[in-house]
């Protein structure tokens, strides 16, 4: 009798703890749901949907105690602002520059300390050359930046997370890239950007190769021929607006039925063997 007992009390308890557990594992599924459902922010761009011809011009490497001073007297004839993306050695030797190229309304952004790959380096040494070219930025113009574009494109998607949670930047990369480094000339230079240069566009060159630089006049006017309007990185980035949803096909209609032909005699002569 006291064994049938305790197995009758065993059970009410086991069945009170049913709701318990279950109300538990609802709730973990639901804790994961919401988990999966909350997507990572979006911290790279080489190209920004925008409502409007908005582009962005950028200048890679600099600034160049020669090359940099013409492009930024061309930008200000046309009133155009552009984004630069700084190696921190160069900004040592040339503070005055970046301070003008802050002063006259344009971006400055960080390259790195002396350009070398992050995709292959440990996170002790992407830090350094972070850090420093963001400190020499600030000395000089008297304002941190907030982009990044990593040296020759090159960063891992752990790199991406832990600079941007650690410095706060964005990765800015492009969708244009007219290879001016390998100098292919200025009309060539200038052929490329104008050709490829869309909406929402990341424009990629060097104020650091005199051939760029005299391809500017050229890019400047086609890209004001066709509309464009220049903006900051930050600015485009600023401007995003949500990719459109994509349209289903529509599903083609099936055949009509239709009735096989009265068969008729051919006139056409036989085949030949």
């Amino acid at each position: 009798m006291f064994c049938v007992r305790s197995l009758v009390i065993s059970l009410i308890a086991l069945v009170a703890l049913l709701p318990l557990r279950a109300n538990d594992a609802v709730a973990q599924v639901q804790s994961s749901e919401k988990k999966k459902a909350a997507p990572e922010p979006n911290i790279t761009f080489d190209w920004v949907h925008v409502d409007g011809p908005y582009i962005a011009l950028t200048f890679d490497d600099g600034p160049s105690g020669k090359l940099t001073p013409k492009l930024l007297d061309l930008l200000a004839a046309h009133h155009i602002k552009a984004t630069f993306f700084l190696i921190g050695e160069n900004v040592a030797e040339n503070p005055e520059i970046v301070a003008r190229e802050v002063r006259e309304g344009h971006e400055v952004a960080n390259h790195s300390w002396s350009h070398p790959n992050f995709g292959k380096m440990g996170d002790d040494a992407v830090r350094s050359q972070i850090k420093r070219t963001g400190d020499a930025i600030k000395s000089a113009a008297g304002i941190g930046p907030t982009l990044l574009r990593p040296p020759y494109g090159s960063i891992t998607a752990r790199q991406k997370r832990w600079i941007n949670q650690e410095f706060g930047y964005k990765i800015a990369l492009w969708d244009v890239d007219p290879l001016d480094w390998r100098r292919p000339g200025p009309s060539i230079v200038c052929a490329r950007i104008v050709r490829n240069t869309r909406a929402g566009s990341i424009v990629l060159a060097h104020d650091i190769h005199p051939g760029t630089i005299e391809a500017m006049p050229c890019v400047l006017k086609e890209l004001e021929a066709k509309g464009f309007k220049f903006v900051t990185v930050s600015e485009l980035i600023s401007m995003q607006t949500p990719l459109p949803p994509r349209a289903s096909p529509t599903p083609k209609p099936p055949p009509a039925a239709t009735s096989a032909p009265a068969t008729q005699r051919s006139t056409s002569p036989p085949p030949h063997d």
